[in-house]
This record gives C-alpha cells, structure tokens and sequence, in this order.
C-alpha cells in the first residue's frame, strides 16, 4: 500500500491521458454500440474485478435492454507494474450454457486476461462471447486479442485512474493518467 505522501506524488508528476468529459462521451459512444448489437439478446454481463468495476458502473445504466449481472476476479498485475501469470480468484456463478456473454475490462494490454476468459466461458459452453474494454494500449506487437467494442487507447506506458490503480491506488479517478516519461 503506498503512502498518502507518495501517491499524491504520483499523481502530481504524472500526465493527463483522457480527461473526465472524454471518458464520459466514450462510455455514451460504447452503450450505443452495445445496444445496437446486444439489445434482444438478454446477455450476461461479466465485469473484471477489480479494474472494470468503474467503468461497468458508468455503463450499466445506459444500456438500453434487460441484461443479467455477475463479476469475475482474475489478476495478473497484484498492485505491480508488470503482469504475471493469471491467478483466478472468483469464476461467475451463473450457469454460461447458451447464453450470449459481455465481458467488460478496464485495459487491453496483451489480451492474456481477455482470452483465458474467453476460453473458459467457450469451454463452459457460452454460445456467444462479446467483450468491451475502456481502453486498449498502443503495442509494438500483435496481441493475442482483439475487443469487439474499444473506447479509448493508450500509449505504452503505465495507466491509472477510471478503474484502474496503480499500486492499488487512484483507482477513484474520473480521468485516466500515465506515469511520464516510464514506457513498458
């Protein structure tokens, strides 16, 4: 856990990336597409815990069809910089046979989180699997997954806010920032 002291210092050097109105248009822009594609599939919903939880509150309400709710918990990160191998801490309790899924995720990175939840919800018996992430990070490199609904990118750099921490903290934050001058 950081100090008081030394997350305020992180997030006084740290760059504004998406500001709060951007993000808000973004999730308004994302609903739009959601509903258009998912509105008479009465869906379930899944968010990724813990970074998705902001942005499945900010979009939730704006989506315009009955809809099922459930969470999963999975980490790669556990208040790190770098991710590691996948740790499943909640599976859904909802029974996935034939249904159509939404997954919502803060981040794309390299897609290792996205696709073994895919994986296990096909392997479970999901007809269909849809994911919308807030934002996806700009790589050098092919990922391993690509969303069906993208709001936002990010450099390749170490994001935080709208969800997403940073050491566990200033996941709170209405807007998305980025440590300077630190590329991944």
């Amino acid at each position: 856990m950081l100090t008081y002291l030394k997350a305020q210092q992180i997030l006084d050097t740290a760059e504004l990336i998406h500001s709060e109105q951007a993000i808000s248009q973004t999730v308004q822009r994302l609903a739009a597409e959601i509903t258009q594609l998912l509105a008479h599939q009465q869906p379930l919903v899944l968010c990724v815990m813990n970074g998705a939880v902001v942005f499945a509150g900010q979009l939730l309400p704006q989506l315009q069809f009955p809809l099922d709710f459930d969470y999963v918990h999975l980490t790669r990160y556990d208040n790190k910089l770098h991710g590691g191998s996948i740790h499943w801490r909640v599976e859904s309790k909802e029974n996935v046979r034939d249904r159509t899924i939404l997954v919502l995720d803060d981040i794309l990175d390299e897609g290792i989180t996205l696709t073994t939840i895919r994986d296990k919800l096909i392997k479970n018996g999901a007809k269909a699997f849809y994911s919308a992430v807030l934002a996806e990070k700009e790589l050098d490199k092919p990922k391993s997954f690509h969303a069906d609904f993208v709001g936002l990118t990010v450099p390749n750099r170490y994001v935080f806010g709208f969800g997403m921490d940073i050491y566990g903290a200033w996941r709170n934050l209405p807007a998305i920032y980025a440590m300077k001058d630190q590329v991944l």
